[in-house]
């Protein structure tokens, strides 16, 4: 039945967009509003139930001193784990700047790793996009990450992740430098803070929490196709000019995914869109936000692409702040009401009552 509907809704969809292209009326504008109604009430189909764990974890510790931990450092810890990893471990880093690039395969799942606090335990690199790699061909903004995760049932408390590239001058070119790559299902970070400039935070796939976190960058620092909510966390920009905060990466309108952003702050320098529509069906909510005056009164780009404007879902909810003010915002986001912010605003949205346990 849920097929038909999504058949349904894509007919009514190329309906629009044809009807689009000859003027608007008020019954096309409300078949519009169904159907984005009916996007913020996708199911999550394409993730899988949660695994339940059923073993004790053991513990690692990583120490710059050799005399104070099992290793010095961070990847060779997890090098010592089997290939396929099924018992929890956790790893301990205690304080300390682990100047090293981290890697966690695919088949490493329930790994969980926690630092001394943010300001004290800190990984660091400082790749770009541009970089060359291994066989001297540059590593793409997907290789550039300080920190890459691909396993599920990751885990990461009271560290920062960092990327060491200073922020890049407006129009430059592979200077895309991420700090933490996220590229697996269930993930949870709790207290830590991922540092960069331009795409710091590679949310690109699965379902996952961020509670109490800090994310800085300039230019589309959160960005990914990941289906990812963030509470209590503090966003800050430090673009020169202009930058973005999100560029959220959803491209067609049966994929399940999205950021929600809630009970957060939006502080920083420049002038900052709330989003840019990398994702032909982006979709980005704002809830219970303060946002500074660096926000652009429009709030949202449509990545030079206006036939994006009637396919993204860009969403404000009881936002405050000087750059809160939904007056200004481009006629194609919207200011949710109550029933429409609903889904957005609880770990329902992420599926999390199955697998984060807080």
């Amino acid at each position: 039945m849920q097929k038909l509907e999504h058949i349904s809704y894509i007919i009514t969809f190329i309906f629009l967009l044809f009807s689009h292209s000859k003027g608007s009326n008020p019954s096309s504008e409300q078949q519009f509003m169904k159907w984005v109604e009916f996007i913020g009430r996708l199911n999550h189909s394409v993730f899988k139930p949660a695994k339940i764990k059923l073993f004790q974890s053991y513990t690692l510790t990583v120490d710059k001193n050799p005399d104070a931990g099992d290793f010095t450092s961070i990847q060779d810890a997890i090098d010592s784990l089997p290939i396929v990893n099924l018992l929890p471990v956790i790893i301990r880093i205690n304080a300390g700047v682990y100047q090293e690039k981290v890697n966690i395969p695919s088949m490493k799942e329930f790994i969980t790793i926690q630092g001394e606090g943010a300001d004290q335990t800190i990984i660091e690199w400082g790749d770009t996009a541009q970089t060359l790699g291994p066989k001297g061909q540059p590593l793409s903004t997907y290789g550039s990450a300080t920190f890459a995760v691909n396993s599920p049932y990751f885990i990461a408390k009271n560290i920062t992740f960092k990327n060491t590239t200073p922020v890049p001058e407006s129009g430059a070119i592979g200077k895309q430098a991420v700090a933490f790559r996220i590229s697996a299902d269930n993930a949870a970070f709790w207290g830590c803070k991922f540092l960069g400039a331009q795409d710091t935070l590679y949310d690109q796939i699965g379902r996952h929490y961020y509670k109490n976190c800090y994310i800085e960058g300039s230019v589309d620092f959160i960005f990914g196709n990941g289906l990812s909510l963030f509470e209590d966390c503090h966003v800050h920009a430090i673009a020169g000019l202009t930058g973005a905060v999100t560029a959220q990466g959803r491209n067609n309108m049966l994929e399940d995914t999205g950021f929600s952003f809630v009970n957060c702050k939006v502080t920083g320098s420049g002038a900052i869109y709330l989003g840019r529509a990398w994702g032909l069906f982006s979709r980005v909510v704002f809830a219970y936000t303060y946002m500074d005056d660096i926000i652009i009164p429009k709030g949202w780009y449509n990545w030079g692409d206006p036939t994006r404007e009637m396919t993204v879902f860009y969403g404000q909810y009881k936002c405050t702040g000087a750059g809160a003010n939904f007056a200004g915002r481009v006629s194609w986001s919207k200011e949710l009401t109550d029933e429409e912010a609903k889904p957005f605003l609880s770990l329902g949205f992420i599926d999390g009552s199955e697998w984060i346990n807080i």
